[in-house]
């Protein structure tokens, strides 16, 4: 199972792009809270097309009520965010983070402190950070820009991310707001609508296919008989990514393929 080729002159980064930014999709007037060059891209798509209501932030304390291009300064400042108010959003589910992840398994625990043994572990990373609070809080994403078996393994050394299976097993109390919405990689699009609630390839890049996912994926994926392919960025779309909100073209630095 192949996806068809990738259109003339779209790329595969610029794919990724509309991936993410159909991740917050439907959310309405929530902060949107990018972590990597192509989710903010993709932020941003989505604010200037099918989700307006979407709140952005200068990546630092304030909000923003324009759409600068990557890495520009905004214009129009609409208001102080500072940290505690940052975490009263989160705690209070007024938030969707699409983060990074050092692993990943099937059931979307992710890890970005330590990869090895905990004891002695072989690296130190970013340490957990936000992740279980943003996990049982809020909804979260992930986007995975290589996508390989060193990323999506059996088991992650550390749980920073709480998956659906850990969720499950620590009760109501964590399930109640826990919701694991999206994993964009290079390669696809993943997610966990699926009865056990482990992962399942839900739509492919254009040019890949499933068994080119599945090797390099280190645990058994859930592959519907008929996987669509991502959707291709419209024309106003296109427009906007290149010469709107990242005229540097920033994100074929981030995605190669």
């Amino acid at each position: 199972m192949t996806g068809p080729a990738k259109a003339a002159g779209v790329t595969r980064a610029e794919y990724c792009v509309v991936a993410c930014a159909e991740a917050w999709r439907g959310d309405g007037e929530i902060l949107a809270s990018p972590m990597g060059t192509v989710p903010a891209i993709g932020a941003r798509l989505a604010k200037l097309t099918f989700s307006p209501d979407l709140l952005l932030t200068d990546g630092e304390a304030m909000l923003i009520g324009d759409v600068p291009a990557v890495g520009s300064a905004s214009e129009l400042i609409e208001g102080w965010l500072p940290y505690r108010q940052h975490l009263a959003m989160v705690t209070g589910g007024k938030r969707h983070v699409m983060m990074g992840a050092s692993q990943v398994d099937r059931f979307g625990n992710q890890n970005i402190s330590c990869i090895g043994d905990w004891e002695q572990p072989k690296r130190q990373l970013l340490g957990s950070r936000g992740a279980p609070v943003n996990t049982l809080n809020n909804p979260t994403s992930y986007w995975v820009p290589r996508h390989s078996t060193r990323v999506f393994v059996a088991h992650v050394d550390m749980v920073s991310g709480v998956g659906y299976d850990r969720a499950a097993a620590a009760g109501k109390t964590a399930t109640r707001f826990h919701e694991i919405r999206r994993v964009v990689s290079d390669l696809a699009v993943l997610d966990f609508d699926t009865p056990d609630r482990s992962m399942r390839i839900r739509s492919l890049h254009p040019g890949v296919s499933a068994q080119q996912v599945r090797d390099a994926t280190g645990f058994p994926l859930v592959i519907p008989d008929d996987v669509p392919v991502t959707r291709e960025p419209t024309d106003d779309e296109l427009r906007l990514i290149r010469e709107v909100i990242d005229p540097r073209a920033l994100r074929d630095r981030e995605v190669r393929a």
